[in-house]
C-alpha cells in the first residue's frame, strides 16, 4: 500500500533501519545539508533531523536517496516494474467479448483511483494561519555557502490556467526572502510560467510541503500540458489523490501534506533570486524570477518539514530522474518502436546526455531517433544523444563507452542542430538556446558509405561458455 503521509513513511521505514533520527542540533544553515550530502553519496539512510538548532519542527531528507528506498516508496520490486505497468495501460485494446471485459475490470479499477477525491477536512488545515505567520519560522535549508539564502527544495507548486482553468502541479525552487515573500523560479518552458504568462491580474499559487511522496514525485515529472500530476500521482499510488480547498483561494491541494503555503504572484513584479548551488553542481546566477506573496500558512500540528540537497551528482535527486526514466519509456517507445532502451545517466544530471540503443532497420535510422527524441517533450533540453544497436546495455557505461570509441567516426557519424537548451545550461553563449550534439555509435552500413568489411566483436561461443558454467564452482576461483 502507498505512504499517506510522511509520518507513515518514517515509522515503516525506521523499523527496517532505514531512516535514522539524529537528536544532535544541527543548524538549518550549511550543517543539515553538509549531513545529508555525505549520507546520500554513501548509500546512507533517510535522516530525521529532530532538534534543528533554532526551529521548532524536525527536517526530513534523503527520502529517495536510494534504490532499494525508492523502489519501497511506489511499491515495486525495481523501477523496471513501473514502466511495465505503464505499458499495459498504454497496450490496452478494446474488449471483443465478455471474457475480454471481465480481464479489463481489474485495470479499469486502477484507472478509477487515478482521479483526485475532494475532502472538506484534512490534516494540512489542522492549524490555519491568515496572520501572524513568518516564512523564516520554517526550517529551510541554505544548502551551499555561495547559496542568496535559504531555498524551499521540495515544493509542490499548484496553479491554473488563467484561460482554461486548467490544473498544473509543478516544483520550482523558492527561495525565502522574508515574513511573507519568497522567489518563485519556474523556468520559461515549465507550465507554472505559461500560466503566469497568461495571467492579466495577481494569480493564485499555492504551496504544498510534504505531501505524500509519490505525490511530490509527480510534481517533477515531465507530462504534457493537458495532463494532471495529480492523476498521475494517483495511478502510480493505486489510490486516489485526497485534495482540500485552499482557505483563501479556489486551488486544490495534497490533503495530507505537513504544510500548504496560499498565495499568490502578480504580473510584471519580479526580484532577484539566487544564486544556487543546483543539481547541474554548479551556482545557477541571480535572477529576476516573480515574488510570491504569502497570504496564509496552513499545517499538522505536528509537522514535518521535507527537504532534499541539490549538488554535484550522484544526489537524492538522481533517482526520482531514474523513476521517471524507467516509467516514461514505454511511452517513448509507443512513439518511436526501434527504442530498445534509454539511459539518462546521473552524470548528465538529465538533459546533457542520452544513450539510447535502438533496433536499426535502414541507412540513417540513428538520425532519425537523434531527431524525433529532439522534439519530444522535455527530451528537447537533451544536449548530446548517442545512438547504439539493439545489443548495447546502454545502462553499462563501461559498454557505452567502448562501443562509442569503437563505432564512431567523428568525420562522418555526427550530427550538430540549434535547439532549446534547459535553463540551468551554462556552456551555450545564450540562454535557453544553443548548440546539440547527436552520435551515430551504430554498426555502419554499406548503404550509408561504409565500403568496409565491419568486423565482428570477439566474443566466445555459447556453448563454451555454457560448459564452464557448468563447472564453475569446482574450479574455486
Amino acid at each position: 500500500m502507498p505512504f499517506d503521509d510522511l509520518q507513515s513513511l518514517v515509522r515503516v521505514m525506521e523499523r527496517s533501519g532505514r531512516v535514522l533520527r539524529i537528536d544532535e542540533p544541527l543548524s538549518p544553515h550549511l550543517e543539515i545539508a553538509e549531513v545529508s550530502d555525505r549520507a546520500v553519496k554513501t548509500g546512507g539512510p533517510a535522516l530525521l533531523f529532530e532538534n534543528p538548532k533554532g526551529f521548532e519542527f524536525p527536517v526530513l531528507t534523503n527520502v529517495f536517496g536510494s534504490l532499494d528506498r525508492t523502489a519501497t516508496i511506489f511499491g515495486v520490486d525495481d523501477l523496471n516494474s513501473l514502466g511495465a505497468r505503464f505499458e499495459e495501460y498504454l497496450s490496452m485494446d478494446a474488449p471483443s467479448g465478455l471474457m475480454d471485459k471481465i480481464k479489463l475490470i481489474p485495470k479499469l479499477k486502477d484507472l478509477a483511483y487515478a482521479f483526485p477525491k475532494r475532502v472538506k477536512d484534512a490534516p494540512c488545515q489542522e492549524v490555519v494561519l491568515t496572520e501572524g505567520f513568518d516564512l523564516r519560522e520554517l526550517p529551510v535549508l541554505t544548502c551551499r555557502p555561495g547559496d542568496g539564502g535559504p531555498f524551499i527544495t521540495l515544493p509542490v507548486v499548484v496553479t491554473h490556467d488563467p484561460e482554461t482553468g486548467r490544473r498544473n502541479v509543478g516544483m520550482y525552487r523558492m527561495q525565502v526572502y522574508d515574513d511573507r515573500t519568497a522567489g518563485m523560479h519556474w523556468h520559461v518552458h515549465k507550465g507554472g510560467a505559461a500560466h503566469f504568462r497568461k495571467a492579466r491580474e495577481r494569480l493564485p499559487v499555492a504551496v504544498a510541503l510534504g505531501p505524500d511522496p509519490i505525490t511530490t514525485y509527480a510534481a517533477t515529472a515531465p507530462l504534457p500540458d493537458n495532463m494532471d500530476e495529480l492523476i498521475l500521482a494517483g495511478f502510480l499510488r493505486r489510490r486516489r489523490v485526497e485534495v482540500v480547498r485552499c482557505v483563501t483561494s479556489d486551488l486544490e491541494v495534497p490533503a495530507q501534506a505537513q504544510f500548504v503555503l496560499e498565495g499568490y504572484v502578480v504580473p510584471g513584479e519580479t526580484r532577484i533570486e539566487g544564486p544556487f548551488g543546483d543539481h547541474t553542481g554548479y551556482y545557477s546566477p541571480a535572477e529576476e524570477y516573480p515574488v510570491f506573496h504569502v497570504e496564509a500558512v496552513t499545517r499538522r500540528k505536528n509537522p514535518i518539514y521535507h527537504a532534499t540537497v541539490m549538488g554535484l551528482p550522484p544526489m537524492e535527486d538522481a533517482l526520482l530522474g531514474k523513476v521517471t526514466e524507467r516509467l516514461f519509456l514505454p511511452l517513448i517507445k509507443s512513439q518511436l518502436p526501434e527504442i530498445v532502451d534509454v539511459n539518462l545517466p546521473v552524470e548528465g544530471v538529465f538533459h546533457n546526455l542520452c544513450f539510447v540503443s535502438i533496433d536499426k532497420r535502414y541507412p540513417g535510422h540513428a538520425y532519425k531517433v537523434m531527431h524525433a527524441l529532439w522534439g519530444l517533450g522535455q527530451m528537447m533540453f537533451t544536449k548530446m544523444i548517442m545512438v547504439f544497436d539493439r545489443d548495447v546495455d546502454v545502462q553499462n557505461i563501461s559498454r557505452v563507452l567502448f562501443h562509442f570509441g569503437a563505432n564512431l567516426d567523428p568525420g562522418r557519424d555526427l550530427c550538430l542542430v540549434k535547439g532549446p537548451l534547459d535553463a540551468l545550461d551554462h556552456a551555450s553563449a545564450l540562454p535557453n538556446f544553443g548548440g546539440k550534439l547527436g552520435f551515430d555509435c551504430t554498426r555502419k552500413w554499406p548503404e550509408e558509405g561504409h565500403t568496409r568489411e565491419w568486423p565482428r566483436i570477439a566474443a566466445m561461443s555459447s556453448e563454451v561458455k555454457a560448459r564452464i558454467d557448468r563447472i564453475w564452482d569446482k574450479l574455486n576461483i
